[in-house]
Protein backbone atom coordinates (compact mmCIF):
# COMPACT_ATOMS: atom_id res chain seq x y z
CA UNK A 1 0.00 0.00 0.00
CA UNK A 2 1.36 3.10 -0.88
CA UNK A 3 -0.83 5.69 0.85
CA UNK A 4 -2.76 5.47 4.25
CA UNK A 5 -4.92 7.59 5.83
CA UNK A 6 -6.21 6.21 9.29
CA UNK A 7 -8.99 8.01 11.98
CA UNK A 8 -8.63 11.57 10.37
CA UNK A 9 -10.82 13.85 12.39
CA UNK A 10 -11.05 17.81 11.60
CA UNK A 11 -13.29 20.31 13.30
CA UNK A 12 -14.13 24.34 12.28
CA UNK A 13 -16.09 26.29 14.26
CA UNK A 14 -19.91 24.69 14.56
CA UNK A 15 -18.81 22.03 11.91
CA UNK A 16 -17.47 18.69 12.66
CA UNK A 17 -15.75 18.34 9.08
CA UNK A 18 -14.67 14.82 9.24
CA UNK A 19 -15.16 12.25 12.05
CA UNK A 20 -12.75 9.54 11.68
CA UNK A 21 -12.12 8.82 8.48
CA UNK A 22 -10.19 6.24 6.72
CA UNK A 23 -8.47 6.04 3.31
CA UNK A 24 -6.07 3.60 1.03
CA UNK A 25 -4.03 3.98 -1.89
CA UNK A 26 -2.13 1.53 -3.88
CA UNK A 27 0.61 2.52 -5.81
CA UNK A 28 -0.36 3.08 -9.96
CA UNK A 29 -4.68 3.14 -8.54
CA UNK A 30 -6.79 5.44 -9.23
CA UNK A 31 -9.22 6.51 -6.30
CA UNK A 32 -12.12 8.44 -6.94
CA UNK A 33 -13.73 10.29 -3.68
CA UNK A 34 -16.99 11.26 -4.34
CA UNK A 35 -19.43 12.32 -1.73
CA UNK A 36 -22.18 15.49 -1.70
CA UNK A 37 -21.16 18.81 -1.23
CA UNK A 38 -20.23 19.37 2.81
CA UNK A 39 -19.51 15.96 2.50
CA UNK A 40 -15.33 16.61 3.42
CA UNK A 41 -14.05 15.88 0.33
CA UNK A 42 -11.80 18.96 -0.10
CA UNK A 43 -11.09 19.25 3.91
CA UNK A 44 -9.72 15.76 3.32
CA UNK A 45 -7.87 16.76 0.22
CA UNK A 46 -6.46 19.58 1.93
CA UNK A 47 -4.97 17.82 4.47
CA UNK A 48 -3.32 14.87 2.66
CA UNK A 49 -2.00 18.01 1.09
CA UNK A 50 -0.99 20.21 3.94
CA UNK A 51 -2.85 23.26 3.24
CA UNK A 52 -4.66 22.34 6.32
CA UNK A 53 -3.81 20.42 9.65
CA UNK A 54 -5.73 17.31 10.79
CA UNK A 55 -6.85 17.39 14.55
CA UNK A 56 -6.64 13.60 15.05
CA UNK A 57 -4.97 10.84 12.32
CA UNK A 58 -2.21 9.17 11.19
CA UNK A 59 -0.42 8.63 8.15
CA UNK A 60 1.34 5.97 6.48
CA UNK A 61 3.47 6.35 3.12
CA UNK A 62 4.87 2.84 1.84
CA UNK A 63 4.28 1.75 5.58
CA UNK A 64 6.33 4.22 7.24
CA UNK A 65 4.55 7.19 9.50
CA UNK A 66 4.78 10.30 8.12
CA UNK A 67 4.02 14.06 9.37
CA UNK A 68 2.30 16.23 6.58
CA UNK A 69 1.74 20.01 8.29
CA UNK A 70 2.49 22.20 5.65
CA UNK A 71 2.26 22.12 1.90
CA UNK A 72 6.28 21.55 1.75
CA UNK A 73 5.71 18.56 4.04
CA UNK A 74 3.09 17.28 1.61
CA UNK A 75 5.45 17.67 -1.66
CA UNK A 76 8.45 16.02 0.34
CA UNK A 77 6.67 12.38 0.79
CA UNK A 78 5.22 13.27 -2.85
CA UNK A 79 1.97 13.99 -2.24
CA UNK A 80 0.55 17.55 -4.69
CA UNK A 81 -2.97 18.98 -5.34
CA UNK A 82 -4.27 20.10 -8.05
CA UNK A 83 -6.53 22.53 -7.37
CA UNK A 84 -10.24 23.05 -9.16
CA UNK A 85 -9.65 26.93 -9.05
CA UNK A 86 -6.84 28.05 -11.17
CA UNK A 87 -3.86 29.10 -8.90
CA UNK A 88 -1.88 30.50 -11.38
CA UNK A 89 0.02 33.99 -12.13
CA UNK A 90 -1.47 35.48 -15.25
CA UNK A 91 0.85 37.94 -16.10
CA UNK A 92 3.76 35.16 -16.04
CA UNK A 93 4.65 33.24 -18.87
CA UNK A 94 3.82 29.56 -18.77
CA UNK A 95 6.89 28.29 -17.61
CA UNK A 96 7.70 30.63 -14.52
CA UNK A 97 4.24 29.56 -13.80
CA UNK A 98 5.53 26.05 -13.74
CA UNK A 99 8.69 26.41 -11.72
CA UNK A 100 6.96 28.99 -9.48
CA UNK A 101 9.25 28.85 -6.08
CA UNK A 102 11.40 26.30 -7.60
CA UNK A 103 13.01 28.46 -10.25
CA UNK A 104 16.39 27.06 -12.04
CA UNK A 105 18.97 29.24 -12.02
CA UNK A 106 22.49 30.04 -13.75
CA UNK A 107 25.47 32.05 -12.25
CA UNK A 108 22.73 33.58 -10.27
CA UNK A 109 20.50 34.67 -12.26
CA UNK A 110 17.04 33.03 -13.55
CA UNK A 111 17.63 30.15 -16.29
CA UNK A 112 14.63 31.07 -18.43
CA UNK A 113 15.60 29.18 -21.87
CA UNK A 114 16.31 26.02 -19.40
CA UNK A 115 13.04 26.51 -17.67
CA UNK A 116 11.32 26.69 -20.87
CA UNK A 117 12.74 23.61 -22.07
CA UNK A 118 12.05 21.66 -19.19
CA UNK A 119 8.27 23.27 -19.18
CA UNK A 120 7.56 22.19 -22.65
CA UNK A 121 8.13 18.60 -21.65
CA UNK A 122 5.41 18.55 -19.20
CA UNK A 123 3.34 20.48 -21.76
CA UNK A 124 3.88 17.73 -24.34
CA UNK A 125 2.78 15.26 -21.10
CA UNK A 126 -0.66 17.12 -21.17
CA UNK A 127 -0.91 17.47 -24.82
CA UNK A 128 -0.92 21.50 -24.67
CA UNK A 129 1.07 22.32 -27.73
CA UNK A 130 1.98 26.33 -27.16
CA UNK A 131 5.43 28.07 -26.46
CA UNK A 132 6.08 28.18 -23.11
CA UNK A 133 6.87 31.59 -23.02
CA UNK A 134 3.51 32.54 -23.74
CA UNK A 135 1.52 34.30 -20.31
CA UNK A 136 -0.63 32.24 -18.97
CA UNK A 137 -3.35 35.09 -18.98
CA UNK A 138 -3.29 34.71 -22.87
CA UNK A 139 -4.40 31.32 -22.80
CA UNK A 140 -8.69 30.43 -22.45
CA UNK A 141 -9.33 29.14 -18.88
CA UNK A 142 -9.18 25.60 -20.23
CA UNK A 143 -6.04 25.73 -21.33
CA UNK A 144 -4.84 27.35 -17.99
CA UNK A 145 -6.15 24.32 -16.16
CA UNK A 146 -3.73 22.15 -18.01
CA UNK A 147 -0.84 24.17 -17.22
CA UNK A 148 -1.74 23.63 -13.61
CA UNK A 149 -1.96 20.25 -14.35
CA UNK A 150 1.51 20.32 -15.83
CA UNK A 151 2.40 22.01 -12.88
CA UNK A 152 1.79 19.94 -10.80
CA UNK A 153 3.70 17.21 -13.01
CA UNK A 154 6.88 18.80 -12.78
CA UNK A 155 7.14 18.04 -8.56
CA UNK A 156 7.06 14.35 -9.73
CA UNK A 157 4.84 13.83 -6.88
CA UNK A 158 3.96 9.66 -6.17
CA UNK A 159 0.65 10.65 -5.15
CA UNK A 160 -1.40 13.54 -7.45
CA UNK A 161 -4.86 14.57 -6.10
CA UNK A 162 -7.01 16.17 -8.96
CA UNK A 163 -10.09 18.24 -7.49
CA UNK A 164 -12.69 18.26 -10.48
CA UNK A 165 -9.81 18.71 -13.38
CA UNK A 166 -12.19 18.42 -16.02
CA UNK A 167 -14.54 21.57 -14.70
CA UNK A 168 -13.60 23.83 -17.62
CA UNK A 169 -12.14 21.21 -20.07
CA UNK A 170 -13.63 20.74 -23.47
CA UNK A 171 -14.76 16.70 -23.71
CA UNK A 172 -11.37 16.83 -26.34
CA UNK A 173 -9.16 17.60 -23.32
CA UNK A 174 -11.22 15.97 -20.97
CA UNK A 175 -10.17 13.06 -23.18
CA UNK A 176 -6.44 13.56 -23.43
CA UNK A 177 -6.30 14.66 -19.45
CA UNK A 178 -7.84 10.68 -19.24
CA UNK A 179 -4.81 9.31 -21.66
CA UNK A 180 -2.33 11.42 -19.36
CA UNK A 181 -3.71 10.14 -16.04
CA UNK A 182 -3.21 6.47 -17.78
CA UNK A 183 0.34 7.10 -18.64
CA UNK A 184 0.94 8.51 -15.14
CA UNK A 185 -0.52 5.29 -13.93
CA UNK A 186 1.72 2.72 -16.20
CA UNK A 187 4.24 4.73 -14.38
CA UNK A 188 3.50 3.91 -10.58
CA UNK A 189 2.14 6.93 -10.12
CA UNK A 190 -1.38 6.91 -7.84
CA UNK A 191 -4.28 8.97 -8.41
CA UNK A 192 -6.92 10.45 -6.10
CA UNK A 193 -10.00 12.17 -8.01
CA UNK A 194 -12.77 13.86 -7.42
CA UNK A 195 -15.52 14.89 -9.67
CA UNK A 196 -19.51 15.80 -9.78
CA UNK A 197 -18.98 14.54 -13.44
CA UNK A 198 -20.22 10.61 -12.14
CA UNK A 199 -19.46 9.32 -16.17
CA UNK A 200 -15.92 10.18 -15.97
CA UNK A 201 -15.52 7.49 -12.53
CA UNK A 202 -16.81 4.83 -14.62
CA UNK A 203 -13.54 4.96 -17.36
CA UNK A 204 -10.90 6.10 -14.84
CA UNK A 205 -11.46 5.15 -11.47
CA UNK A 206 -9.89 1.53 -10.29
CA UNK A 207 -11.81 1.98 -6.97
CA UNK A 208 -14.39 4.79 -5.62
CA UNK A 209 -14.25 5.86 -2.14
CA UNK A 210 -17.47 8.07 -0.72
CA UNK A 211 -17.50 10.47 1.95
CA UNK A 212 -21.56 11.09 3.61
CA UNK A 213 -21.59 14.04 6.50
CA UNK A 214 -17.59 13.75 6.95
CA UNK A 215 -17.45 9.76 7.46
CA UNK A 216 -16.90 6.82 5.46
CA UNK A 217 -19.96 5.65 3.53
CA UNK A 218 -18.60 2.91 1.57
CA UNK A 219 -16.28 1.81 -1.36
CA UNK A 220 -17.28 0.17 -4.78
CA UNK A 221 -14.58 -1.58 -7.12
CA UNK A 222 -14.70 -2.48 -10.68
CA UNK A 223 -18.24 -3.73 -11.91
CA UNK A 224 -19.41 -2.35 -8.72
CA UNK A 225 -18.76 1.31 -10.27
CA UNK A 226 -21.78 2.49 -12.09
CA UNK A 227 -24.06 5.60 -11.82
CA UNK A 228 -26.66 4.15 -9.64
CA UNK A 229 -24.31 2.75 -6.81
CA UNK A 230 -22.50 5.89 -6.46
CA UNK A 231 -25.43 7.94 -5.84
CA UNK A 232 -27.05 5.44 -3.74
CA UNK A 233 -23.98 6.21 -1.70
CA UNK A 234 -23.22 9.48 -1.77
CA UNK A 235 -26.98 10.41 -0.92
CA UNK A 236 -28.29 7.53 1.20
CA UNK A 237 -30.92 7.21 -1.29
CA UNK A 238 -32.09 5.83 -4.91
CA UNK A 239 -32.97 8.71 -7.51
CA UNK A 240 -35.37 6.73 -10.10
CA UNK A 241 -36.63 10.21 -11.84
CA UNK A 242 -33.55 12.68 -11.65
CA UNK A 243 -34.12 14.35 -14.54
CA UNK A 244 -37.76 15.26 -14.01
CA UNK A 245 -38.54 16.92 -17.49
CA UNK A 246 -41.84 16.40 -18.16
CA UNK A 247 -43.85 16.69 -21.64
CA UNK A 248 -46.40 19.78 -21.87
CA UNK A 249 -47.90 22.17 -24.36
CA UNK A 250 -45.80 25.47 -24.94
CA UNK A 251 -47.26 28.54 -24.87
CA UNK A 252 -46.66 31.41 -27.03
CA UNK A 253 -43.27 32.82 -27.99
CA UNK A 254 -41.48 34.65 -25.58
CA UNK A 255 -38.54 35.75 -27.03
CA UNK A 256 -37.23 35.71 -30.68
CA UNK A 257 -33.22 36.14 -31.74
CA UNK A 258 -32.69 37.43 -35.20
CA UNK A 259 -28.83 37.81 -36.18
CA UNK A 260 -27.00 38.24 -33.13
CA UNK A 261 -23.53 38.68 -33.67
CA UNK A 262 -21.08 38.69 -30.66
CA UNK A 263 -17.30 40.54 -30.12
CA UNK A 264 -16.06 36.66 -29.80
CA UNK A 265 -17.55 35.43 -33.36
CA UNK A 266 -18.19 38.92 -35.14
CA UNK A 267 -18.66 37.08 -38.70
CA UNK A 268 -20.96 34.63 -37.43
CA UNK A 269 -25.23 35.40 -37.34
CA UNK A 270 -27.16 33.61 -34.46
CA UNK A 271 -31.16 32.96 -34.64
CA UNK A 272 -33.43 31.64 -32.24
CA UNK A 273 -37.05 31.51 -30.98
CA UNK A 274 -37.98 30.54 -27.35
CA UNK A 275 -41.51 29.54 -26.17
CA UNK A 276 -43.15 30.15 -22.78
CA UNK A 277 -42.88 26.80 -20.77
CA UNK A 278 -39.92 25.90 -22.92
CA UNK A 279 -36.78 24.67 -21.97
CA UNK A 280 -33.64 24.95 -24.38
CA UNK A 281 -29.89 23.85 -24.67
CA UNK A 282 -26.97 25.25 -26.28
CA UNK A 283 -24.22 22.46 -26.64
CA UNK A 284 -20.92 22.55 -27.60
CA UNK A 285 -17.54 22.54 -27.02
CA UNK A 286 -15.77 24.71 -25.00
CA UNK A 287 -14.57 28.19 -26.94
CA UNK A 288 -17.80 27.36 -29.61
CA UNK A 289 -19.37 30.67 -28.58
CA UNK A 290 -21.81 29.21 -25.98
CA UNK A 291 -21.48 31.24 -23.15
CA UNK A 292 -20.83 34.22 -25.30
CA UNK A 293 -24.33 34.49 -26.60
CA UNK A 294 -25.85 34.49 -23.26
CA UNK A 295 -23.65 37.49 -22.18
CA UNK A 296 -24.85 39.14 -25.38
CA UNK A 297 -28.28 38.53 -24.56
CA UNK A 298 -27.71 39.72 -21.17
CA UNK A 299 -25.94 42.75 -22.11
CA UNK A 300 -22.56 41.80 -20.30
CA UNK A 301 -20.26 42.26 -23.52
CA UNK A 302 -22.94 44.32 -26.28
CA UNK A 303 -23.49 42.50 -29.47
CA UNK A 304 -21.95 43.61 -32.50
CA UNK A 305 -25.35 43.17 -34.10
CA UNK A 306 -28.62 41.95 -34.31
CA UNK A 307 -32.44 42.53 -33.20
CA UNK A 308 -33.98 40.58 -29.76
CA UNK A 309 -37.92 40.49 -29.32
CA UNK A 310 -39.52 39.95 -25.64
CA UNK A 311 -43.40 39.21 -26.22
CA UNK A 312 -43.60 40.41 -29.48
CA UNK A 313 -41.60 43.35 -28.61
CA UNK A 314 -38.33 44.94 -29.78
CA UNK A 315 -36.03 45.52 -27.31
CA UNK A 316 -32.45 47.26 -27.11
CA UNK A 317 -29.87 45.51 -24.75
CA UNK A 318 -26.65 47.31 -24.05
CA UNK A 319 -26.21 46.54 -20.46
CA UNK A 320 -27.18 44.45 -17.80
CA UNK A 321 -29.72 46.79 -16.35
CA UNK A 322 -31.70 46.91 -19.53
CA UNK A 323 -31.81 43.03 -19.87
CA UNK A 324 -33.59 43.06 -16.60
CA UNK A 325 -35.80 46.04 -17.51
CA UNK A 326 -36.66 44.37 -20.70
CA UNK A 327 -37.48 40.77 -18.31
CA UNK A 328 -34.21 38.74 -18.72
CA UNK A 329 -31.67 37.24 -15.84
CA UNK A 330 -28.54 35.63 -16.16
CA UNK A 331 -26.82 33.18 -13.29
CA UNK A 332 -23.34 33.18 -15.05
CA UNK A 333 -21.26 29.92 -15.30
CA UNK A 334 -18.57 31.50 -12.61
CA UNK A 335 -20.80 31.92 -9.52
CA UNK A 336 -17.88 33.20 -6.71
CA UNK A 337 -16.89 36.19 -9.19
CA UNK A 338 -19.50 36.48 -11.07
CA UNK A 339 -22.98 35.21 -9.73
CA UNK A 340 -22.51 36.19 -5.53
CA UNK A 341 -20.62 38.38 -3.17
CA UNK A 342 -19.47 36.02 -1.33
CA UNK A 343 -18.15 38.60 1.83
CA UNK A 344 -22.10 39.48 1.88
CA UNK A 345 -24.63 37.86 3.46
CA UNK A 346 -27.34 35.53 2.09
CA UNK A 347 -29.83 38.51 2.42
CA UNK A 348 -27.55 41.28 0.69
CA UNK A 349 -27.11 38.49 -2.36
CA UNK A 350 -31.03 37.75 -3.03
CA UNK A 351 -31.87 41.08 -2.33
CA UNK A 352 -28.52 42.82 -4.66
CA UNK A 353 -30.74 42.60 -7.96
CA UNK A 354 -33.76 44.15 -7.23
CA UNK A 355 -32.55 47.31 -4.37
CA UNK A 356 -33.78 50.20 -6.77
CA UNK A 357 -36.83 48.22 -7.90
CA UNK A 358 -37.99 47.98 -3.93
CA UNK A 359 -35.78 50.99 -2.60
CA UNK A 360 -37.96 53.77 -0.34
CA UNK A 361 -38.85 56.95 -2.34
CA UNK A 362 -36.60 55.10 -5.29
CA UNK A 363 -33.47 55.98 -3.12
CA UNK A 364 -33.17 54.12 -0.21
CA UNK A 365 -33.11 50.39 1.59
CA UNK A 366 -36.48 48.94 2.30
CA UNK A 367 -34.82 46.61 4.76
CA UNK A 368 -38.01 45.11 5.28
CA UNK A 369 -38.41 43.70 1.98
CA UNK A 370 -35.02 42.85 1.69
CA UNK A 371 -35.69 40.03 4.69
CA UNK A 372 -38.92 39.37 3.12
CA UNK A 373 -36.99 38.48 -0.17
CA UNK A 374 -33.77 36.80 1.78
CA UNK A 375 -36.55 34.67 3.58
CA UNK A 376 -38.97 33.49 0.57
CA UNK A 377 -35.71 32.65 -1.25
CA UNK A 378 -34.25 30.43 1.39
CA UNK A 379 -37.59 28.43 1.52
CA UNK A 380 -38.39 28.28 -1.95
CA UNK A 381 -35.25 26.85 -2.76
CA UNK A 382 -34.32 24.92 0.12
CA UNK A 383 -31.42 27.02 0.73
CA UNK A 384 -29.54 24.92 3.67
CA UNK A 385 -28.78 27.85 6.28
CA UNK A 386 -28.32 28.48 9.95
CA UNK A 387 -30.23 32.29 8.92
CA UNK A 388 -30.55 35.09 6.76
CA UNK A 389 -26.94 36.87 8.01
CA UNK A 390 -25.35 33.94 6.49
CA UNK A 391 -22.17 34.77 4.80
CA UNK A 392 -22.42 32.67 1.07
CA UNK A 393 -18.86 31.94 1.33
CA UNK A 394 -19.38 29.81 4.17
CA UNK A 395 -22.17 28.00 2.28
CA UNK A 396 -21.69 24.25 -0.07
CA UNK A 397 -21.24 24.91 -3.81
CA UNK A 398 -25.05 23.70 -4.20
CA UNK A 399 -26.42 26.37 -1.55
CA UNK A 400 -25.09 28.73 -2.79
CA UNK A 401 -25.94 28.65 -6.51
CA UNK A 402 -29.73 28.50 -5.30
CA UNK A 403 -28.84 32.02 -3.61
CA UNK A 404 -27.69 33.08 -7.12
CA UNK A 405 -31.01 31.86 -8.61
CA UNK A 406 -32.81 33.49 -5.84
CA UNK A 407 -31.55 36.71 -6.27
CA UNK A 408 -33.11 36.57 -10.34
CA UNK A 409 -36.37 34.50 -9.93
CA UNK A 410 -37.29 37.05 -7.22
CA UNK A 411 -36.96 39.53 -10.17
CA UNK A 412 -39.75 36.84 -11.64
CA UNK A 413 -38.14 37.54 -15.18
CA UNK A 414 -39.37 36.72 -18.48
CA UNK A 415 -36.37 34.36 -19.57
CA UNK A 416 -33.99 32.78 -17.54
CA UNK A 417 -30.63 32.97 -19.05
CA UNK A 418 -28.52 29.65 -17.26
CA UNK A 419 -24.46 29.14 -17.77
CA UNK A 420 -23.48 25.85 -16.42
CA UNK A 421 -26.22 26.16 -13.95
CA UNK A 422 -24.70 22.90 -12.14
CA UNK A 423 -21.46 22.81 -12.22
CA UNK A 424 -18.95 21.92 -9.46
CA UNK A 425 -22.23 21.16 -6.85
CA UNK A 426 -23.14 17.66 -5.84
CA UNK A 427 -25.90 15.19 -7.03
CA UNK A 428 -28.67 16.01 -4.69
CA UNK A 429 -28.16 19.44 -5.38
CA UNK A 430 -28.56 18.64 -8.85
CA UNK A 431 -31.27 17.16 -8.54
CA UNK A 432 -32.84 19.96 -6.72
CA UNK A 433 -32.11 22.65 -9.11
CA UNK A 434 -33.43 20.19 -12.31
CA UNK A 435 -36.60 20.04 -10.08
CA UNK A 436 -36.61 23.85 -9.73
CA UNK A 437 -36.19 24.78 -13.80
CA UNK A 438 -39.04 22.13 -13.98
CA UNK A 439 -41.21 23.82 -12.26
CA UNK A 440 -40.10 27.37 -14.02
CA UNK A 441 -40.98 26.06 -16.99
CA UNK A 442 -44.87 24.53 -15.81
CA UNK A 443 -44.88 27.86 -14.56
CA UNK A 444 -44.75 29.33 -18.64
CA UNK A 445 -40.97 30.86 -18.32
CA UNK A 446 -38.77 30.46 -21.14
CA UNK A 447 -35.52 28.61 -20.24
CA UNK A 448 -32.06 28.66 -22.69
CA UNK A 449 -29.18 26.85 -20.68
CA UNK A 450 -25.53 26.00 -21.35
CA UNK A 451 -24.15 22.97 -20.32
CA UNK A 452 -21.21 21.10 -21.02
CA UNK A 453 -22.65 17.66 -19.50
CA UNK A 454 -24.42 16.24 -22.63
CA UNK A 455 -26.56 13.78 -20.01
CA UNK A 456 -27.80 17.00 -18.29
CA UNK A 457 -28.33 18.90 -21.61
CA UNK A 458 -30.42 15.46 -23.01
CA UNK A 459 -31.99 15.07 -19.68
CA UNK A 460 -33.58 18.32 -19.29
CA UNK A 461 -33.85 20.23 -22.84
CA UNK A 462 -37.10 20.38 -24.40
CA UNK A 463 -35.03 20.60 -27.83
CA UNK A 464 -30.91 21.22 -27.82
CA UNK A 465 -29.75 23.68 -29.64
CA UNK A 466 -25.20 23.33 -30.90
CA UNK A 467 -22.70 25.19 -31.51
CA UNK A 468 -19.43 25.19 -33.79
CA UNK A 469 -17.41 28.05 -33.98
CA UNK A 470 -19.67 30.48 -32.86
CA UNK A 471 -22.87 29.37 -34.94
CA UNK A 472 -25.63 27.52 -34.68
CA UNK A 473 -24.27 24.13 -36.39
CA UNK A 474 -27.64 21.76 -35.57
CA UNK A 475 -30.90 21.41 -33.66
CA UNK A 476 -32.07 18.27 -32.45
CA UNK A 477 -35.09 17.19 -30.39
CA UNK A 478 -37.00 13.80 -29.22
CA UNK A 479 -35.20 10.49 -30.57
CA UNK A 480 -32.97 12.26 -32.26
CA UNK A 481 -30.96 13.79 -29.53
CA UNK A 482 -28.29 11.56 -28.76
CA UNK A 483 -24.63 12.06 -27.15
CA UNK A 484 -23.23 10.68 -30.94
CA UNK A 485 -26.02 13.83 -33.04
CA UNK A 486 -24.57 16.46 -30.27
CA UNK A 487 -20.90 15.94 -30.51
CA UNK A 488 -21.27 15.19 -34.41
CA UNK A 489 -22.69 18.76 -34.80
CA UNK A 490 -20.48 20.13 -31.93
CA UNK A 491 -17.05 19.13 -34.13
CA UNK A 492 -18.30 19.93 -37.18
CA UNK A 493 -18.98 16.46 -38.60
CA UNK A 494 -20.01 17.32 -42.79
CA UNK A 495 -21.85 14.29 -42.84
CA UNK A 496 -24.15 15.34 -39.63
CA UNK A 497 -24.41 18.46 -40.68
CA UNK A 498 -26.20 17.72 -44.08
CA UNK A 499 -28.00 15.54 -42.26
CA UNK A 500 -29.67 17.70 -40.07
CA UNK A 501 -30.00 20.64 -42.82
CA UNK A 502 -31.94 18.18 -44.62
Amino acid sequence: MLLEVREVTKSFPGVLALRGVDLTLGRGEVLAVLGENGAGKSTLMKILAGVQAADEGTFFLEGKTVRIDSVRAAMAVGIALIHQELNLAENLEIAANIFLGRELRRFGLLDDETMREEAAKYLAMVGLEVDAAMEVGMLPIGKQQLVEIAKALSVDAQVLIMDEPTSSLSQTEAEQLFVVIKDLVSRGVSIIYISHRLSEIGQIADRVMVLRDGENAGELMGAEINHQAMVQLMVGRDLDRFYQRSQHALGEVRMEVHGLRTAAYPDHETSFQLAAGEVVGVAGLVGAGRSEILEALFGVVPALGGEVWINGQLVRISSPQEAIAAGLALVPEDRKTQGAILDMSILENISLASLRRDARGGAFLNLEAENELAQEGIKNLSISTPGVEQYVRYLSGGNQQKVVLAKWLVMKPQVLLLDEPTRGIDVGAKEEIYGLIEALAQQGMAILFVSSELEEVMGLSDRVLVMHEGAFSGELGGDECTEERIMSLATGDATILETTKA
